[in-house]
């Protein structure tokens, strides 16, 4: 039933609704699903467009990039294990640091990963127009990149599993945890195909399909400021664990499978990423992906159909596909889940919080995140390029995982008695260097961010995605203040609030 707050200032509350169906593997499968897909697929390549002067030095960038990833994701496992509640970043900071960091964090955290749900929806189209061309279906192939219908089918995918999300905890399972396994058999195909051939290969295969010879490769300079705006957003494609702490109210044994989850799942995508990036640059040279970058979207995919039968092409689009697919349903979840969290609290409208009677979902926070998502599919279709909802999302995702670790550090000061909760790395002595080390490095990329974002040439001050994170958390303060005002005129008891976790 849904939760009040004049309920929840005297014991007993009420359950929240929530219900603890969600097991290890469906959490494991969430984190993979957030973390695998245009992360993979496009963006390690693309990233030639975005950052230019990367050249070959993609592979190092990612593996630079992996280092505050892992930091955060430790931090998360930290706080998981002592506040396993939905909402998980929110709760962690609200009761870590302070009510307004913990909003304002998660608040950023929500637009930026609504934006990122609208930017994989959209750029679905080109596996499929990828697909069709394969299959020399050239008018479906010329249909699906214009824009009206990638535009109808982005919104199409992304109501579906909207609805997907609505019908409940065990629907989701049993359509994310087969398709996981769909995605990394196919995924495994792209790492073997890219591994057995070379770039003499690639080059015979381009002159025998077009007729044109690939220039020879030249030698490229290192350049540091390049090398760090590359590995700022490639941080994007490790967020996913993310989508784990944001379901702790519907895990089962959350302060041990949490924690686990994000592990196994932050160890298991990290590798699948270096293989499958190191395999497709093995194939294919950075020079002619830098050239078509300029021309193009790619896909992974569509780069080593050159080398490929038509069936075997068709088979790794479908599962670069189907990656892409997955993100939708885990980071809706994860979008929702924040919502009826601050919900729960009362700084956002109660009736957020509501939960269905039958499916136990907080329907009202799904379908207000889907029409989140709808417009980042619009602002991706005006904008002509997908990479600003890329850039919104990694400055959103570099403030709330800064200010998780900074939790960590100030946790036991702040909150004591839920600091005795934790159970992943509870020393003192190992808590603090690592999250210190975290707030170093994760401050260090936001900062070749936004430098990277204030000197981008761009056509009008609205596609620096810093001035629009400014902008969003300009509402997000507005929200939490008239909210938090409402809640003391109600006599709520605020600060027991924010220093308990929410019933269960």
């Amino acid at each position: 039933m849904r939760q009040r707050h004049h309920e929840r200032i005297n014991p007993p509350a009420p359950h929240a609704g929530l219900a603890r169906e969600m097991g290890l593997l469906g959490l494991v499968a969430t984190g993979v699903c957030s973390m695998i897909g245009a992360a993979i697929n496009v963006i390690p390549f693309m990233i030639q467009r975005n950052v230019p002067g990367i050249g070959p030095h993609v592979l190092p960038a990612y593996l630079f990039a992996a280092l505050p990833a892992i930091l955060a994701a430790l931090a998360y496992a930290i706080l998981s294990s002592a506040m396993p509640r939905a909402g998980g970043s929110y709760i962690y900071a609200s009761r870590g640091l302070h009510p307004y960091l913990g909003f304002v964090a998660s608040f950023s955290q929500w637009f930026g990963l609504s934006i990122a749900i609208g930017v994989v929806a959209y750029v679905l189209s080109p596996f499929l127009r990828d697909i069709a061309a394969a299959l020399r279906w050239t008018a479906l192939a010329a249909a699906l990149n214009t824009g009206s219908v990638r535009l109808l089918v982005a919104l199409v995918f992304l109501w579906t599993f909207v609805a997907v999300n609505l019908r409940g905890v065990k629907l989701y399972e049993r359509t994310l945890v087969p398709l996981m396994f769909l995605m990394f058999l196919l995924g495994g195909i792209v790492i073997v195909t890219g591994f057995v051939f070379d770039q003499k290969d690639f080059a015979a295969a381009v002159l025998a399909r077009e007729g044109r010879t690939l220039p020879a490769a030249v030698a490229t300079p290192f350049r540091f400021d390049a090398f760090l705006a590359a590995a700022a957003i490639l941080f994007s494609s490790f967020i996913g664990f993310d989508s784990i702490a944001q379901a702790g109210g519907e895990a089962r044994d959350p302060r041990r499978s949490l924690p686990l989850a994000t592990g196994i799942a932050i160890v298991t995508v990290g590798a699948f990423y270096m293989l499958f990036t190191a395999a497709v640059y093995h194939a294919v040279p950075w020079t002619y992906i830098a050239a078509e970058a300029l021309q193009r979207d790619l896909t992974a995919p569509g780069l080593l159909g050159y080398l490929l039968p038509a069936g075997w092409t068709v088979a790794i689009v479908a599962g670069a596909a189907v990656s892409l697919i997955n993100d939708l349903p885990a980071m809706i979840l994860a979008v929702s889940r924040l919502m009826f969290a601050w919900a729960e609290d009362g700084i956002f409208p109660r009736r957020v919080a509501r939960v269905h009677p039958k499916w136990h979902t907080p329907h009202v926070a799904i379908v207000l995140s889907g029409l989140m998502a709808t417009i980042g599919i619009l602002g991706s279709h005006l904008a002509g390029d997908f990479f600003l909802g890329v850039d919104i999302l990694v400055t959103s995702m570099l403030v709330n995982f800064l200010l998780m670790c900074v939790s960590v550090l100030t946790l036991p000061s702040r909150n004591p008695a839920i600091a005795r909760q934790i159970r992943v790395l509870p020393a003192r002595h190992i808590q603090r260097p690592l999250a210190g080390l975290g707030v170093i490095l994760l401050g260090g990329f936001l900062a070749v961010h936004i430098w990277k974002d204030f000197n981008a040439s761009v056509s009008a001050w609205y596609f620096h995605s810093t001035l629009v994170w400014l902008l969003v958390m300009a509402i997000a303060t507005t929200i939490y203040l008239r909210e938090l005002r409402k809640l003391r005129r109600s006599g709520a008891e605020v600060n027991a609030i924010f220093s308990t976790l929410p019933p269960e």
